[in-house]
């Protein structure tokens, strides 16, 4: 229960500064306004994904997370009128975003590696998966 509320007050967190990020003028050059926010969009996926499953290791958070951003973004080539609907609203651009690119892939992927390093250390006693020790005859 301690981490499903420790890893949700990250996720509430990390959404209003990715909002504030994008939102607000804050002068910051295009690359960290650009790039910046797509970190923060994946930083709140990989903690949203750990409050809904929080007895899985970092690198099982990491697969999961990953694999969804990659679905998010690679379904921005597949045209859906209901969802290219809700793409044209704050909630949609905020979510789903609007244009595919290589580029926010990087930086997704960046993002949930810095989030799943983290999460490792700020959960002492778990580790990135489990160890598998080989013996040596």
């Amino acid at each position: 229960m301690r981490r499903s509320l420790t890893t949700l007050a990250i996720v509430l967190v990390t959404i209003p500064i990715g909002i504030g990020w994008r939102m607000l003028p804050l002068g910051l050059p295009w690359f960290f306004y650009k790039y910046g926010g797509s970190f923060l969009w994946a930083v709140a996926l990989y903690w949203f994904i750990a409050t809904l499953l929080p007895k899985l290791y970092p690198i099982a958070l990491a697969t999961i997370s990953a694999l969804a951003a990659l679905i998010i973004e690679f379904s921005r080539l597949v045209p859906e009128p209901a969802i290219d609907a809700f793409r044209l609203t704050l909630a949609g651009q905020l979510i789903l975003g609007r244009f595919f690119s290589f580029k926010n892939i990087a930086a997704y992927l960046l993002a949930i590696a810095f989030s799943a390093v983290l999460d490792r250390y700020l959960s002492p006693g778990r580790s990135f998966g489990k160890t598998v020790r080989l013996s040596v005859p």
